[in-house]
Formats: structure tokens, C-alpha cells, sequence
């Protein structure tokens, strides 16, 4: 299946100069999402994640689509001041600003195998926060998996020796 067809471009969005890739065409296709996370699913099934970690916002989507198309849990990379309860945190720099990210402190048991999923990488800034946030609470990432991956911006450099899955690269 062709998911490029289900990919919209929005130019300027959310700012002049930024072109948008929306999903929303995708997850609004049965059959296409479906693909897509049967896609992953047999991309990451080796190896052997317990948990699946979305980042905030469209991760969540991935994330819970994939987790329960492969009974595991689900684990929200939120981003600061959004979830309740005590929290373990990471800063990280943008193009344009900074941020920080946010899991429950009890949320993973040591050395747990975690996949972290989003819908795009693009620099990578976000991905490897979110790495290094997990990290921190004893867990360990084994993997990560995107829906689409813009080449040009070498976000896989940034998240370093992690295996990397994506199901479409473009080159933006």
C-alpha cells in the first residue's frame, strides 16, 4: 500500500517557512491505518519491546494504535506539566525554542524494553530527549519507529546506534 497517498502537506504551519506533514488522512483511513501499524508491528516484533512510549501529541495516536495491536502498554512521553503525580523530566533545545518532556516516575520497572514511536522524525531533538528521559528511570530503549522520517534534517544521527524504523522517508 502506497501510504504517501494518505499523507497531507500543510505549508506554513504552524509558522511561515514550516511545511507540515499531517496524518490525519492516514488515521481517518481504516484500512491504510491498519497497514501502517501492522507495518511496524512486524518491523519492531524482534525486538521483543514490553512497553510502546508515544511523545505528545500524535505519538499518542502511533503508540496506542501500535500497543494494542501488539498487547503491550503504553507509556506517554507528555510534555511538562501534563500528567499527574511525580514525574522525572527532560529539557531539550529546539530549532526555534526549548521544551521539556515529562514520564511518571513509577510508570516503568528497571530495565524494561521500551519502543518509542512518534509520527515524523525531523531533527531528532525530541526522539533523544525522550530516549534520555526513559533512560533515566532505569528502562531501557531498544528501539524507535516513526510513521515518517524526514531525511534531509539526519534525525537518525541524533538518536545515535538505536534501530530505527520508518515508514516513509522524504526527503523534505
Amino acid at each position: 500500500m502506497n501510504l504517501r497517498k494518505y499523507i497531507a502537506e500543510i505549508p506554513d504551519f504552524p509558522k511561515p517557512g514550516i511545511l507540515f506533514y499531517d496524518i490525519a488522512p492516514l488515521i481517518r483511513s481504516p484500512s491504510a491505518w491498519n497497514y501502517a501499524m501492522d507495518s511496524l508491528k512486524e518491523k519492531i516484533s524482534p525486538l521483543k519491546p514490553a512497553v510502546i512510549a508515544g511523545i505528545d501529541a500524535r505519538g499518542f495516536l502511533v503508540g496506542a494504535g501500535l500497543s494494542s495491536k501488539m498487547n503491550l502498554g503504553f507509556l506517554m512521553v507528555r510534555k511538562k506539566g501534563k500528567l499527574p503525580g511525580k514525574t522525572i523530566s527532560e529539557k531539550y533545545a529546539l530549532e526555534y525554542r526549548s521544551d521539556e518532556l515529562e514520564i511518571q516516575s513509577q510508570a516503568l520497572e528497571a530495565d524494561t524494553r521500551v519502543i518509542l514511536v512518534d509520527d515524523l522524525l525531523a531533527t531528532g531533538g525530541t526522539a533523544t530527549a525522550s530516549v534520555r528521559l526513559i533512560e533515566k528511570s532505569g528502562a531501557k530503549v531498544v528501539g524507535s519507529a516513526f510513521l515518517i522520517e524526514l531525511t534531509s534534517l539526519n534525525g537518525r544521527d541524533a538518536i545515535g546506534d538505536l534501530p530505527i524504523f520508518s515508514l516513509l522517508k522524504l526527503n523534505s
